[in-house]
């Protein structure tokens, strides 16, 4: 859909903003705002910044990665509808309005208009922009994303659009209106996503424990969470399908930029996945030091054990190239197994309960050795196991041909939705009839 322009624009005389309606003025962030420094009250909880321009009580968000604070020496107080940015993480969208009364440390500059001509859902938006295109990073003097800082200092002097209030006003009311279309069209993308996930994992699951046979004989497994097999297949433990098993040294490896081996995390692996591209990397005499108990080879599997992502299996492509990270194991398949096979039924749920019984409760899941070397599985024969992964390699193909697209279909729209920001903000688009006429 094409939107509007203004009938006459003019040269802002500022790279940045380009071109503007020529009813536009420009103003300094310090004629538009005042820095407020409150004295917080003693019941108040954190307001943070988030990077999706979100502000709002920390523990509405999220309650993990934070500390308490028991001496705040320094906090201030934040009230509803000001005007936040965070020093550390505005150059990534750390930009909003507060919808919420609390606390924040001085890290955070607390803004409210000097005037009623600014509406801070307006500035919050554009300056967010801002952040977006990079302007604000091109201010910074660090180098290093934690290094980068936007304070008031810096803030104060930035020269901004001033729209007439009430064209402020109805660029908020066009953007929270077009963006919660998109956000719909994003959200039904996900569940799409969602979706095509929930039956990859069903699709795994059936063809690891029932096989491709819809008209085999059943017989009961005699393991809960495996229930009925085909009457020909077995039951065993993982550590009889395999002839190494091995845990990760227990410590955190030395990384190096320039290292030739990578480093497999649980972050790097995701049911049946491997992600090379994201790992760290390590020089020769890490990487020796982490394979002091067993290298890892072609066609092992890496099986992540601990913290959130436990329980997620991947198959090495290649052998002299990766080490084992913290919380994570290899697996080396005996000739009574396919390597392919064994890893997807490890990355189903009927193994995964099996771990649960050591992480329920538990703040920072972990599966004991022990219980892993015993999982239960299933055994078909051979020659079976390939012809089912095989199979499987077919399907998941679809699959992954459908999660795809569903992805591009996120990025194009939130590239769309970033766009329509960015012109609503900087006068790109005369909003003044769309919004009277969606009312309408």
């Amino acid at each position: 859909m094409s939107f509007p322009k203004y009938p006459k624009y003019k040269d802002s005389g500022i790279h940045w903003l380009g071109d503007l309606p020529e009813h536009w003025t420009l103003s300094r962030t310090k004629n538009l705002f005042s820095l407020m420094k409150r004295i917080p009250e003693e019941n108040d909880d954190i307001v943070t910044a988030f990077r999706d321009g979100e502000v709002t009580l920390r523990n509405n968000r999220r309650a993990d990665g934070f500390t308490n604070a028991i001496h705040e020496h320094g906090y201030q107080r934040i009230l509803k509808g000001d005007l936040v940015i965070h020093a550390m993480d505005a150059f990534a969208g750390a930009i909003g309005v507060s919808d919420s009364n609390g606390k924040s440390t001085p890290v955070y500059s607390v803004c409210t208009p000097k005037k009623s001509s600014v509406n801070s859902y307006y500035y919050a938006r554009l300056m967010r922009h801002m952040a977006l295109s990079g302007f604000i990073n091109s201010l910074s003097k660090g180098i290093r994303e934690r290094s980068t800082e936007f304070r008031w200092n810096e803030a104060a002097n930035v020269v901004l659009a001033h729209p007439p209030a009430d064209e402020q006003d109805l660029i908020v009311d066009f953007i929270d209106r077009e963006a919660e279309k998109i956000d719909e069209l994003i959200a039904e993308q996900q569940r799409l996503i969602d979706l095509l996930k929930e039956k990859r994992q069903a699709v795994i699951s059936h063809a690891v424990t029932k096989g491709l046979n819809p008209n085999a004989s059943m017989k009961p497994s005699g393991v809960e969470w495996l229930a009925d097999l085909p009457e020909h297949w077995n039951v065993t433990r993982l550590k009889f399908a395999t002839s190494r098993i091995v845990d990760c040294p227990h410590d955190t490896p030395t990384y190096s930029d320039d290292g030739e081996f990578h480093v497999i995390r649980t972050s790097d692996l995701n049911d049946g996945e491997l992600f090379s591209t994201q790992m760290q990397r390590v020089d020769q005499a890490e990487y020796l030091l982490r394979i002091r108990r067993e290298p890892l080879l072609k066609n092992d599997i890496v099986y992540s054990r601990e913290g959130g992502r436990w329980g997620h299996a991947a198959i090495v492509d290649s052998g002299d190239r990766y080490c084992l990270g913290q919380r994570m194991m290899q697996f080396r398949v005996n000739q009574n197994f396919d390597p392919r096979y064994l890893m997807w039924q490890l990355n189903t749920k009927n193994v995964y309960r099996q771990g649960e019984v050591d992480t329920v409760g538990a703040a920072s899941p972990h599966v004991n050795v022990g219980t892993i070397c015993n999982y239960r599985i299933a055994k078909p024969p051979l020659s079976e196991q390939r012809r089912i992964v095989d199979a499987l390699d077919f399907e998941l193909e679809h699959f992954r041909t459908l999660t795809t697209e569903a992805q591009r279909g996120i990025e194009l729209l939130q590239e769309r939705r970033a766009a329509l920001i960015s012109a609503a903000v900087t006068g790109k688009i005369d909003v003044r009839g769309l919004v009277e006429a969606e009312a309408a």
